[in-house]
């Protein structure tokens, strides 16, 4: 109900507000599991796509989403739990990886939509890295297909050390449907996983703007304290 409530009040604000240019939503099958595979290149994006689409999008976002406090802590919440539809998971414990496919696997494993950004984290520098392949063992445990995603603009909405959310247009766009279905059967797991990412990566790379470079995103280690 909050989720339907969130999704009826603010979706079509956000949309309206950010400008938001949505093509492609005919390519996400209505029923069934689906992985959501988007580039990544701000907060703004687990908010963007679940706004633009027709299903219920279940993602994974750092538990400090979740545990704010004041105003911008009690929207973060709404944004993640009740647009978003996220599920919180600690990035510092040490079984947060496996954790991660468990909770997807059990998205999918209930007919659901669960978005995945390959690249693993945001990319600050507006490039576009090589996929992991956590998609791939997604694919091929559940063998649900895959949507790729192309975001553009959301950068713009509240830059990096900006506290405060701008208007700014933002583009989401859906591409065709990947069906993986039998393809890589014949190969070892390994092999397919890593292929899986990388033609997922090139379905993503064909739907933004991003330079595209051959290494792994990696996290910034967080301040001392």
């Amino acid at each position: 109900m909050y989720y339907r409530l969130a999704r009826t009040v603010a979706a079509p604000l956000l949309r309206a507000v950010l400008r938001l240019d949505v093509s492609g939503v005919e390519n996400i099958p209505r029923t069934g599991p689906v992985i959501i595979a988007s580039n990544h290149i701000s907060f703004w994006d687990s908010i963007v796509i679940p706004a633009a689409s027709p299903r219920q999008i279940a993602y994974l976002a750092k538990s400090e989403y979740f545990t704010g406090t004041g105003p911008r802590g009690a929207m973060s919440r709404f944004f993640f739990d009740g647009i978003a539809g996220a599920i919180p998971v600690d990035r510092d414990d040490p079984r947060a990886a496996q954790k991660s496919l468990e909770l997807a696997l059990g998205v999918l494993g209930q007919g659901g939509a669960f978005g995945i950004y390959p690249e693993g984290t945001r990319s600050r520098d507006l490039r576009l890295y090589r996929g992991h392949t956590g998609v791939g063992h997604l694919v091929l445990e559940s063998g649900a297909p895959v949507v790729p995603v192309g975001v553009a603009g959301t950068e713009a909405i509240q830059p990096v050390g900006s506290r405060i959310p701008r208007p700014a247009k933002a583009s989401v766009t859906f591409g065709p449907l990947l069906d993986f279905t039998g393809r890589l059967d014949h190969l070892p797991k390994g092999r397919a996983r890593r292929l899986v990412a990388d033609e997922v990566m090139d379905a993503i790379a064909g739907l933004c703007r991003q330079e595209r470079v051959d290494e792994y995103n990696v996290r910034p280690p967080r301040p001392a304290a």
